[in-house]
């Protein structure tokens, strides 16, 4: 802090409102996640951005998104609070109890495999705290869109992140129902898939997302056809199941269709494998008891030794 700098005791009210509206964009939205009402949101932006003299959000009659003032704000002040919430934490972990609302961000598909299995259970441990899941479709930096921690493949966590393991290491695979396999053979390599109907799989990002395989340690990609095209993983092997293709999937999410004979596996020796998915988020966020609550009731119950 500067020498003789003095700060008004209300130059900070309204930062966590407009965070909030700025995240979410959308008054209402802001106003259901701060328990208060849309008009009492649009007061304390309105006053906030009179004393910084400058309009920190566009509003349309759909829409609400950032002026170039309100990205430079953010950019700032985002980091600072988060900070501060830290600290908060911090000294709340000397209590040991864990406590408030813990945001988690996962991957749509993951979610009956590893959050549905306890989370009845979490919640039952820890009543004090409550526990938001977003079913995320894409990769989110989880520290500018305010969660407390994400879910991935290890791979694709950021170098920064802290990770806890939630499951072993698997491998992917190419899917058929034995119907399919009947009427048009099996793949046996990866370029035979070109002579295959696939069922394509649209990405986050709006790409079709190109197979992955490899051969003698070397990576390759096969860009397939097919006549569906999907974006959600479970879809995806229902539609492999019922004869409409080949499905390209992570190994444990066809455990179930593999075990009820609707689904046969080929080409697996060609598929690469991951490290599996990780529990991740910043090394400061590490004393917050809510989510070491989380991070110990996961490795109990999943069965999953620590890294």
């Amino acid at each position: 802090m500067h020498p003789g700098f003095t700060m008004k005791k209300d130059q900070l009210d309204g930062v966590m409102t407009l965070l909030s509206v700025a995240r979410l964009r959308s008054f209402r939205a802001a106003a259901t996640e701060l328990g208060i009402s849309p008009s009492a949101v649009s007061q304390i932006v309105r006053a906030l951005e009179a004393r910084a003299g400058v309009a920190l959000l566009t509003r349309t009659t759909r829409s609400v998104g950032l002026t170039e003032a309100g990205r430079s704000f953010l950019e700032r002040a985002t980091p600072a609070v988060d900070e501060l919430l830290a600290a908060f934490d911090s000294a709340r972990s000397l209590g040991g109890k864990a406590s408030g609302l813990l945001r988690l961000n996962i991957p749509r598909a993951v979610i009956p495999h590893v959050i549905e299995p306890i989370l009845a259970g979490f919640c039952a441990a820890h009543p004090d705290v409550r526990i938001e899941i977003h079913a995320a479709d894409h990769l989110s930096r989880i520290v500018d869109e305010g969660f407390d921690a994400g879910v991935r493949l290890g791979e694709l966590v950021e170098a920064d992140m802290v990770t806890v393991r939630l499951t072993p290491p698997f491998g992917f695979a190419v899917f058929g129902a034995p119907a399919y396999f009947e009427r048009h053979g099996r793949p046996r390599k990866p370029e035979d898939l070109r002579a295959h109907t696939c069922i394509n799989y649209r990405s986050g990002d709006g790409s079709l997302y190109r197979w992955q395989f490899q051969r003698k340690g070397q990576p390759l990609e096969i860009a397939v056809q097919g006549t569906v095209i999907v974006n959600d993983s479970a879809l995806n092997l229902n539609a492999a199941a019922k004869g409409l293709g080949l499905a390209y999937a992570a190994q444990p999410l066809a455990a179930e269709h593999l075990r009820a004979g609707r689904l046969e596996r080929v080409l697996a020796s060609f598929c690469p494998d991951t490290p599996g998915l990780f529990l991740y988020f910043p090394s400061r966020l590490q004393a917050m008891p809510k989510l070491r609550a989380f991070i110990d009731y996961s490795r109990k119950h999943l069965k999953v030794s620590a890294p």
